[in-house]
């Protein structure tokens, strides 16, 4: 909503706003471009304007909606998942990926799997083993390794760390 605005007041029609991604109604002129790229920055946002740039923020998007915001009750594979959403054969995506980021999309869909288990930890709402089947992992003992080869930590010591530090909400 605050990019849709802030593209309104410098006079952009908006086509399309989702996440990552807006369509306009025709092209920018090299001031438009200028002028947006300095109200994008000054929000934190910034301005993707090139092809392999957008492709790795489709990854990203793609990534983070299926651990953070979905159930990921995922029955296929991640390469077959992004090359099916994004229309373009997984070699080629992990290459660009690779080659972008300096880092493999598998490094970072654990990466984002394992913030995930965190965040889950942290609600304590969950057991581990409820976790480990939420993400789609096949042992709680697989799960417990790959977080500890992250993050230096078991994770009974990282919610024991974290729980410390949170109030009970009433409490707060």
């Amino acid at each position: 909503m605050v990019v849709q605005h802030e593209m309104e007041k410098l006079g952009l029609s908006v086509k399309n706003i989702t996440l990552g991604e807006v369509l306009l109604e025709k092209e920018l002129t090299d001031e438009q471009k200028q002028n947006l790229v300095k109200v994008l920055n000054s929000l934190g946002f910034e301005l993707i304007d090139d092809k392999k740039s957008r492709i790795i923020e489709k990854i990203k998007n793609v990534i983070i909606d299926l651990i953070h915001h979905q159930d990921n009750n995922m029955k296929t594979n991640l390469s077959e998942v992004l090359s099916t959403e994004l229309h373009h054969d997984y070699n080629y995506l992990s290459n660009l990926f690779s080659e972008v980021e300096g880092t493999t999309i598998e490094k970072y869909f654990i990466a984002q799997k394992i913030e995930k288990v965190k965040e889950l930890l942290v609600y304590d709402e969950l057991s581990l083993s409820e976790i480990a089947f939420r993400l789609n992992y096949s042992s709680v003992a697989y799960l417990s390794n790959q977080f500890k080869k992250v993050t230096g930590l078991t994770p009974s010591h990282f919610k024991q760390i974290r729980g410390n530090k949170r109030k009970p909400l009433d409490e707060v």
